[in-house]
């Protein structure tokens, strides 16, 4: 089992303790090195895919979670006196703010080999250990299936005047505005923006949009999948009557965003902790990733995802390079189109 410890950065000038998640290892894992991992993905998420990586290594864990914006932030401002050792977003784009600083290493071929070129960027200095699939969440009593949107692009029609719901604030959506931005160019990215400003409601997280179109509020929203299939998974609880809709056909709307890994080019153990993007990046961590409970996608070679997920194949996802998410530009367009 993994020795975890727990820190939480609660702003962007300081990180706080917040104990230590119970674990046990190898007697030689106590005096071994710890790594700073600062993670932005769920925490069960990535407790689970990293169950056994101390008792395998000898390598402690301590992790210092908050959001992708918060912990990226803090990376770019600690620089090379930053503590951490490994960076795991939920989302790529805050991943690849540090990628265009040049405070990512090269991660080793062998690593970037284990998982699908289209689940990382070019540049070899991250790579995706988990994705998942943008959708439209609707109610079929509102929205029947002869009347969905054959694009994502389309919610922006006057038509869809407050018939839809986003989470504007959240990094999901602006990891889907991203993929607009890199698929369709800056000019289209900017009138579909205006156009959701003027039709959408804006609530506070994905699972807010589910339960708005689950409950008639909306005709539908964008949000990822694993939402509604975890609420599947539990009969259905916030999400009873609400249906899912895949684009597909290489459209916007069938974006796949990655989770992201790298290790800081200012680590002090830098063979540790490629080591450890190793771990979570192989096999054994990408076949917990698919039997846990989270239902995001595996995105290692030859590891399938959970049964209840359509097949990544099927989804007909557009060919976007991971390391083209221009952050930074999303911010600043959604600022202009008062979504921000």
């Amino acid at each position: 089992m993994t020795r975890l410890v727990r820190t939480t950065a609660s702003a962007l000038s300081a990180l706080t303790a917040a104990g230590v998640l119970a674990g046990c290892g190898t007697g030689d894992a106590a005096a071994a090195e710890t790594l700073t991992v600062y993670s932005a993905q769920h925490e069960s998420l990535v407790r689970t895919m990293l169950e056994g990586f101390t008792e395998e290594t000898g390598i402690t864990l301590e992790f210092r979670d908050a959001n992708d914006a918060e912990l990226a932030n803090q990376i770019v401002q600690e620089g090379e006196a930053s503590p951490a050792d490994v960076f795991l977003t939920e989302n790529s784009p805050s991943i690849d703010v540090l990628d265009r600083a040049g405070l990512l290493a090269p991660l080793e071929q062998s690593t970037l080999d284990q998982v699908g070129e289209q689940f990382r960027p070019s540049s070899g200095n991250w790579t995706g250990f988990a994705a998942r699939s943008t959708v439209l969440v609707h109610n079929p009593a509102l929205l029947p299936a002869e009347e969905l949107p054959a694009s994502i692009m389309d919610l922006a029609g006057p038509e869809w005047e407050g018939r839809i719901g986003i989470a504007a604030g959240g990094a999901d959506f602006q990891a889907i505005v991203a993929g607009v931005l890199a698929l369709r160019g800056e000019e289209e990215t900017r009138a579909w923006l205006a156009g959701l400003e003027r039709n959408a409601g804006v609530y506070p997280s994905n699972t807010a949009v589910m339960v708005a179109a689950d409950e008639g509020e909306i005709d539908a929203g964008v949000m990822y999948h694993y939402y509604w299939y975890r609420d599947q998974a539990e009969n259905g609880l916030k999400g009873d009557d609400a249906q899912l809709h895949h684009f597909r056909n290489a459209d916007p709307g069938a974006f796949l965003s990655v989770s992201g890994a790298g290790v800081l080019a200012s680590s002090d153990q830098p063979e540790q902790a490629q080591q450890l993007v190793a771990y979570l990046t192989g096999e054994e961590a990408q076949r917990r990733l698919a039997e846990s409970t989270a239902l995001e996608y595996a995105v290692a070679t030859g590891v399938p995802s959970a049964e209840a997920l359509p097949p990544l194949e099927e989804l007909q996802a557009p060919e976007v390079d991971p390391g083209e998410l221009d952050q930074e530009r999303v911010t600043e367009l959604m600022q202009d189109a008062g979504l921000l």
